[in-house]
């Protein structure tokens, strides 16, 4: 045991050590939305003679890569996602419609013998629209090996491309067959086809030899292309044919700038919202206070190092995450913090003697030691909200459920072990009132002195309760949810423009431009346009209806059937979360606490749904995260409230439950308001300086928290109670006390 504060010093060295190795010898991962691109989502599709298994494709991400290197894209990033999509991000590629033309089509190549003009109407028109008749391919697009856009003065102005065949006696048979007809003869030709499309039928020259064909097995394709034109096509020919067709699902395109601003706001958010956070835990809890502020710097270089390490990347809703978790991270150091002024107050030790207080480092010891259940419980719930989030969110989102990963497991690094070991260190040389443990504190005096019955009103509670679950459904009736095109398929786009455009002028700009069902918003300098689905070439024609001056900053499309996948998807995650937050609460400590615990949460998450049908604003893959979330920081704080009612229903084995809830209640009380406030600070400093998106996240977030923080008292201590009535006609039997030595009394309100 004398040894356990030094093996946790070296530990903590070694943590930190390694932290800053990371944080300086890599560099994070940023995701598109952050340094600008565009991410296309494939989806496979069968063809009469090909399944689309993952085999295919797995050949098709191959043709794709050679494409996006013939491009010249910088760090492209493919990546099979099941067994038919393809995820593919291109940084720095701002025009979609190049990025879907090039990379996407299916680019069928082929090599024909002419058979002459076509009479039936069944032919394919040639580059002056005259049909041709066409044998047999003779040559696929696996037959070539190279190709290239090329251009020589000495041969005129213009590009053309060059073909490499795989097997030159292909290429010598289909030419010296053609060069036994006459000249001028369409049978003289040689058709070359992409996507069932004649490309070029040059005739061949004159002195190629009947039957011996051209030698050397490569050709050049003409056809007064431009450089971009020719660059193009030999980058399809080149990359081959994809095996089976691909249909764009998804598409994200994100303007630099816009990235750029969203790190700038993340990072202004974080460094306010930290220094309030800090700022307040010193008032509150003095020397302790400050020791768990530095932990909390430790925190977030341990978080930044995990993800470099990881190879995560880190999107904008990952930012979010981020900076949510330091918050979060505050309620380890809190329940802490407030156990040991407890045990410190029942040992009746809240006197100075000497320059010393006498039992503050025992009753720290016993902080870590009572808290650890709160704690490692409470986590655990986090974690399963995140891991729903990676699991079943797509896109940004799912950066989101990593970095808050991440963040919960940083959090317990940076409160057991690095707050532990300062503390540790320093807490038996300094006065007790400087520790910031020697003071029950204000809150809790005051709950000592008044000692309300909370729970001899719980029918007035639960009132207030179905009255709120009644405006929200009335919201939800009347209003209805705004949802995004994440859960409905469609495009959003959104432009910059030089000079402020009403939202009525440029609604009637998109109206004229052909879209008279689309919605349009303004905000100063910013237009957003939601439509169904509709091309990219309609994208750019609303652009140009807009005027001069007008940029588009960022686009997303999701297809119809993608956008119902999302929908059921988000459904499904939330009701797993219930679920599983219910079974892990059943197996910890009682059913009658879990599906109390549930209710609550239902009460919190159709609040914070009706806020959002009353306000208008969007339900989208970052309110999903808001919601997981909230969902996750809720039970956590239900899970402080019943792990205090387990611990003292045992030491009171004749209490009544009510009077043992409501004793719970006001115990913690005091960790619940001060971790509350320390999530509100980075939520308010995300709200205020996050942008739109991170706007309304942290709009439901503060608004989660706060119903969240009330219904653990008000609404799932009434439910915890009634059940445990109901669940027994005799008085019910407290739960088997746990595996560790207890003190009657312990931790009781002083």
């Amino acid at each position: 045991m004398k040894r356990a504060p030094l093996w946790r010093a070296v530990a903590a060295l070694a943590v930190i050590a390694t932290s800053l190795f990371l944080a300086f010898t890599m560099s994070p991962r940023l995701g598109l939305d952050l340094r600008g691109g565009t991410q296309l989502v494939f989806e496979a599709g069968d063809t009469p003679t090909v399944k689309a298994d993952a085999a295919a494709t797995d050949r098709a991400v191959q043709v794709l890569q050679r494409r996006a290197d013939a491009l010249g894209v910088v760090d492209p990033t493919l990546v099979r996602s099941g067994e038919k999509r393809i995820i593919v991000e291109l940084p720095g590629v701002l025009d979609s419609r190049k990025a879907v033309d090039v990379i996407g089509r299916t680019a069928q190549l082929s090599f024909h013998a002419v058979e002459g003009v076509d009479t039936t109407g069944k032919g394919l028109p040639d580059e002056q629209g005259q049909r041709l008749a066409l044998g047999p391919a003779v040559i696929s697009g696996d037959g070539v090996t190279d190709a290239g856009a090329r251009t020589d003065p000495q041969q005129g102005p213009g590009w053309f491309v060059t073909v490499d065949f795989r097997e030159p006696a292909a290429w010598q048979k289909l030419t010296g067959e053609a060069a036994c007809q006459p000249m001028g003869d369409p049978k003289r030709r040689v058709a070359i086809v992409l996507d069932n499309k004649i490309i070029s039928s040059p005739g061949v020259v004159q002195e190629t030899p009947c039957r011996a064909g051209q030698s050397g097995g490569r050709t050049t394709i003409t056809g007064d292309f431009t450089a971009q034109e020719a660059t193009d096509l030999s980058v399809l020919i080149k990359g081959g044919s994809l095996p089976v067709p691909l249909t764009v699902v998804e598409q994200r395109t994100v303007g630099p700038t816009l990235g750029a601003d969203a790190i700038t706001a993340s990072a202004k958010a974080a460094v306010v919202g930290v220094a309030l956070t800090a700022v307040f835990i010193i008032v509150i809890y003095r020397l302790v206070g400050l020791l768990a502020a530095v932990a909390l710097a430790v925190y977030a270089l341990i978080s930044y190092a995990a993800l470099v390490a990881l190879g995560a990347t880190l999107t904008l809703p990952g930012l979010a995450g981020f900076v949510l978790a330091i918050g979060m991270a505050v309620d380890a150091n809190v329940l802490v913090f407030e156990r040991a002024r407890e045990e410190y107050g029942a040992a009746g030790a809240i006197r100075a003697k000497g320059p010393k207080a006498a039992g503050l480092g025992q009753a720290l010891n016993r902080g870590f030691k009572h808290a650890w259940s709160a704690i490692a419980d409470s986590n655990v719930t986090t974690l399963i909200a995140a891991g729903l989030l990676f699991w079943l969110a797509s896109g940004p989102v799912k950066g989101f459920g990593v970095t808050l990963s991440i963040g919960v497991l940083a959090s317990l690094v940076s409160a057991l072990l690095i707050t532990r070991v300062l503390a540790q260190w320093i807490i038996d040389r300094v006065p007790p009132k400087v520790s910031g443990l020697g003071s029950v504190g204000r809150i809790r005096i005051w709950l000592t002195a008044r000692n309300p019955d909370l729970m001899g009103r719980r029918r007035l509670w639960s009132a207030v309760a179905v009255g709120l679950l009644a405006v929200a459904f009335a919201g939800l009736a009347v209003k209805g949810l705004n949802f995004g095109v994440e859960f409905t398929g469609g495009r959003i786009v959104e432009f910059a423009t030089s000079r402020p455009v009403t939202a009525d002028a440029a609604r009637k700009l998109v109206a004229e431009a052909g879209f008279p069902n689309a919605v349009v918003q303004s905000a100063g300098n910013a237009i957003s346009v939601r439509t169904g689905q509709i091309s990219g070439d309609d994208v750019a024609r609303i652009q140009q209806a807009l005027g001069d001056g007008v940029t588009k900053q960022r686009e997303e499309l999701i297809g119809p059937s993608l956008g119902e996948e999302l929908r059921r998807n988000a459904l499904i995650a939330l009701a797993v979360a219930l679920a599983m937050q219910l079974g892990y609460l059943a197996v910890r400590f009682r059913w009658t606490f879990g599906v109390a615990a549930v209710a609550a949460l239902f009460v919190d998450a159709a609040v914070v749904l009706g806020a959002f049908a009353w306000m208008g604003k969007p339900i989208d893959g970052v309110f999903l995260a808001a919601m997981l979330t909230i969902v996750g920081y809720s039970m956590n704080d239900k899970v402080v409230v019943f792990d205090r009612v387990r611990e003292m229903w045992t030491a009171q084995r004749a209490a009544p439950f009510a009077q043992v809830v409501n004793g719970a209640i006001l115990q913690t009380v005091p960790r619940t308001v001060n971790t509350g406030l320390g999530a509100l600070f980075i939520l308010a400093a995300l709200a205020f300086f996050g942008g739109d998106s991170l706007r309304d996240f942290a709009i439901a977030l503060l608004i989660g928290i706060v119903v969240g923080t009330l219904s653990s008292s008000f609404v799932a201590g009434p439910a915890a109670i009634e059940l445990e009535r109901r669940s027994k006609k005799a008085p019910p039997e407290p739960p088997k006390p746990r595996a560790r030595r207890t003190r009657e009394g312990s931790g009781a309100v002083v």
